[in-house]
């Protein structure tokens, strides 16, 4: 586990100018738990680059509050019922 300190300068860290964040510093950035991060990064369809890094573009469209391309595509293609 980490120590409060620990944490602080992680935030600290993270909302820094870095283009890409650690998945512990995405899980702070995001204030999200890292199941809700995963499952969340999931569904907008982002992914780790091949460090092992999230792109803070696409984190900041996660979190702008749109609605996410996997629901969209769902939608889309779904049959619209007349009533």
């Amino acid at each position: 586990m980490e120590r409060g300190d620990e944490r602080i300068m992680m935030k600290a860290i993270a909302l820094c100018f870095k283009p890409y964040l650690k998945p512990e510093e995405a899980q702070i950035y995001c204030n999200l738990g890292r199941t809700q991060l995963a499952k969340r990064c999931e569904e907008f369809l982002l992914f780790k680059n091949n460090s092992g890094y999230y792109k803070r573009e696409d984190l900041d469209k996660m979190m702008s509050g749109e609605s996410s391309p996997l629901l969209n595509a769902i939608s889309f293609q779904s049959p619209k019922v007349k009533k």
